[in-house]
């Protein structure tokens, strides 16, 4: 993991061995038993998994989160495939994180400090730094309670920063306080800052259109492929943090929209992690037009789709007039492809939103999508309730995954 010691063992190309663990506490429906995500994103800190664990409990162990019995079968596992460290699905408290670093010998990190490993690692820009900075100090601040043992001596006396006798936990507290503080002064100015560029756009009549989506949904080649930009993309998770907006000429339309690649979104996101990235999160919320990407080829395309929609009813840009865009159908198989690549869905009661069906990666659909788009600038296709249904026969369309919102609608999701 990111922070092992570099002594640590590791493959030849200096990928780190790990261990990962998930824990079903009372029957969590978005418990995953795989922990594919888990991988993937040890993959994306640098880490490859040697080994995983599945526990289930009614109840984390206050000590362990996992009990004695399932502690020692994770040592025993880590001692026979020569791991660095354990990788936890589920977020871990400070307290429980040195128990079992004690208890297994070797670092422990938690799904929060996986993704904010990778955010550090991947944020490019002076904003996005900023906001990863604040996450990770504001983590760091709860992992001061009975931490470290260094941080329960005392210091005092003449020359030393802090009172007599002032802990030197209250010492580093204050220090990690001073920091955040600082961060959000200067994310304050920079939220300022994008506050007067928007209103520099509305004063232009400017259309704004925003890309949002689980992470890894391809929404930055769909970004490339639409702008003919060349913005990093990569078939990892989080391969790009920061937004970056760029002019969309829709010939159709006979005019141009601003167009902006956001961050993806991902189970259990720290919510500090969200807070933080508020000034980013806010080009979609302030968005005219929202393009959800979708990919179409994941077994978890329901969940990862109500975890988007949650995640933007958070950010204030769940009222925001959203397209459907389901991305990859070049790894659909046959059986599973749409027969026609647009239509219109029923996603709440009443409330319908058109659906296109396309590959970034080898364009098609892409034409279809710029048209719809046009569309709407152009005024020409409504997001109400009053929307045109668009009936299909249910053979027309796959039937995998099952419509997440439960009751059959006139389109069938795939």
């Amino acid at each position: 993991m990111s922070s092992s010691p570099s002594s640590a063992p590791s493959f030849d190309d200096g990928r780190v061995k790990a261990v990962l663990v998930g824990v079903d506490v009372g029957g969590n429906v978005d418990f995953d038993a795989t922990l594919d995500e888990l991988a993937l994103l040890a993959e994306s800190a640098g880490d490859v998994a040697v080994g995983r664990v599945i526990a289930r409990r009614r109840a984390p162990d206050p000590a362990l989160f996992v009990g004695s019995g399932k502690a020692d079968e994770i040592k025993a596992l880590v001692a026979g495939t020569g791991a660095a460290g354990v990788i936890f699905d589920q977020a871990l408290s400070p307290a429980q994180q040195r128990n079992l670093e004690q208890h297994l010998g070797v670092p422990v990190a938690d799904r929060t400090s996986l993704i904010l490993d990778i955010f550090a690692a991947r944020a490019q820009s002076h904003e996005g730094k900023l906001q990863v900075e604040l996450a990770r100090l504001q983590y760091m601040a709860t992992r001061l309670v009975r931490r470290w043992s260094h941080l329960e001596r005392q210091r005092g006396g003449i020359g030393t920063r802090g009172g007599p006798g002032e802990a030197q936990i209250e010492l580093d507290r204050r220090m990690i306080g001073d920091r955040i503080k600082s961060v959000k002064e200067r994310l304050e100015k920079v939220k300022k800052q994008r506050g007067t560029q928007r209103k520099a756009r509305e004063r232009r009549g400017t259309f704004r259109i925003s890309l949002v989506g689980y992470t890894n949904a391809g929404k930055s080649t769909l970004f490339n492929a639409l702008v003919k930009a060349r913005s990093y993309a990569a078939d990892q998770l989080f391969a790009t943090l920061d937004t970056t907006t760029r002019s969309l000429w829709l010939e159709q339309a006979g005019r141009s929209v601003s167009l902006s690649d956001t961050v993806g979104f991902i189970r259990d996101l720290p919510h500090k992690l969200v807070e933080a990235f508020e000034a980013t999160l806010q080009e979609a919320a302030d968005a005219d037009l929202l393009l959800h990407v979708v990919d179409a080829s994941s077994p978890q395309l329901r969940e990862q789709q109500a975890e988007v929609e949650r995640v933007l009813e958070d950010i204030g840009a769940g009222q925001v007039p959203q397209v459907l865009v389901y991305n990859k159908c070049d790894l659909l198989e046959d059986s599973r492809q749409s027969r026609e690549p647009v239509d219109q869905v029923e996603v709440h009661p009443g409330v319908r939103r058109p659906r296109v069906f396309v590959s970034a990666q080898t364009g098609d659909g892409v034409a279809l999508l710029r048209q719809v788009i046009a569309d709407i600038v152009a005024g020409r296709l409504h997001h109400s309730e009053s929307a045109p249904s668009v009936e299909a026969e249910p053979s027309a369309l796959p039937s995998h995954p099952a419509d997440p919102d439960g009751p059959a609608h006139s389109v069938t999701l795939p």
